[in-house]
């Protein structure tokens, strides 16, 4: 569907003078600057589900949103990427927060219940390894020994630090890290690992990141991993690990995600929401809510990194127009994608050959 004359005046008019949406389009329905609502009080129900690694900002969002919008009801759940898609696939949640592209299998099945999608890039994410704050050696480790941590060939295998590295101590190796429906499981194993869903089961598993942070917070010998806003909300008791993929060790952080150097751990995020739930207003103002370029410094607070400005706005005209369907081909996790890469086709199309 084209833009419409509004819609094409508005992007031009943000993009030339930096104002937020709002300027040229108008007020949200609380009264603050921000991209405009619909007008008129909101009412009904909104169902979010999916990526744990999202739920601390969809929260944010749907407290804020409760908030302007007293009759609206938010449902916030936490299934994992994957249980997120099913539910979205199956006309069961209207907003799924992801932390991989949606794949194949789930198109699919998307298809087969005749549910279209929207798919929105709306920040990137340091996925982070940690240990418990006591342990005092793991400071960086390289891409090649988390793959002997994590790689299926470890399983019931390297048990003890030492087996990491033989300057390690010689002490029992705990691991905690997300199941197999987390979307941050699929990223991980395929920047570590090599192939996306391969890893070694022999450790606590749970798509709850909670259950994992509490894990390594309890034994001082565990290690970790999960987004970096867990880490931020629990760095009195968690020491992040710096990442060795070839360039020197790095930190997890907002600032190693913006210049590029924290690879290959650093990753986008996504907000899905199907068609037939944006005929619903309040569904599509919460959708909007995501990548109001107001809303960044909630954001930056949680520790991810928004897209840039262009890029939130052209993301918000893909959700005004209903431009359905993924620009990843099915793949899943997509390995290298930067903060340019979604400024435009051509860039988007050049990440995904490299």
């Amino acid at each position: 569907m084209p833009p419409t004359a509004l819609t094409t005046q508005c992007l031009r008019l943000v993009l030339t003078s930096a104002l937020v949406v709002a300027v040229a389009c108008g007020r949200r329905s609380d009264g603050r600057p921000g991209m405009a609502t619909t007008p008129g009080p909101l009412t009904g129900t909104v169902t979010i589900d999916g990526s744990s690694t999202l739920m601390p900002l969809s929260r944010a969002l749907a407290e804020n949103f409760r908030r302007s919008h007293s009759l609206v009801t938010v449902e916030v759940g936490e299934s994992g990427t994957g249980g997120g898609f099913r539910r979205l696939c199956a006309n069961g949640a209207e907003l799924v927060g992801a932390s991989r592209p949606i794949n194949i299998a789930e198109m699919w099945q998307c298809a087969a219940n005749g549910v279209a999608f929207v798919e929105l890039p709306i920040a990137f994410d340091s996925l982070s390894v940690v240990v418990n704050a006591h342990n005092s050696f793991a400071a960086c480790l390289s891409v090649a020994e988390l793959k002997r941590i994590w790689e299926p060939a470890a399983e019931r295998r390297v048990t003890r630090w030492n087996q990491v590295r033989a300057s390690f101590p010689d002490q029992p190796l705990t691991l905690a890290g997300p199941g197999t429906a987390s979307g941050t499981f699929d990223y991980f194993t395929l920047a570590v690992v090599g192939t996306q869903s391969q890893s070694r089961a022999d450790y606590l598993r749970s798509e709850d990141d909670d259950v994992v942070v509490k894990a390594v917070e309890s034994d001082v010998n565990a290690l970790g991993y999960f987004g970096y806003d867990y880490y931020l909300a629990h760095k009195d008791t968690l020491k992040l690990v710096a990442v060795d993929g070839g360039q020197g060790c790095v930190l997890p952080s907002p600032s190693t995600v913006a210049d590029g150097s924290y690879q290959p751990l650093s990753r986008p995020l996504f907000i899905y929401a199907s068609t037939s739930a944006l005929h619903k207003p309040a569904v599509k103002a919460l959708a909007r809510s995501y990548l109001d370029p107001a809303n960044s410094l909630q954001v930056r607070a949680l520790g991810f990194v928004p897209l840039p400005v262009a890029s939130l706005l052209t993301m918000a005209h893909r959700l005004e127009t209903g431009e359905t369907g993924s620009r990843f081909d099915g793949r899943g996790s997509v390995l290298g994608l930067t903060l340019d890469s979604f400024q435009d086709e051509e860039r988007m199309k050049n990440a995904l050959v490299r």
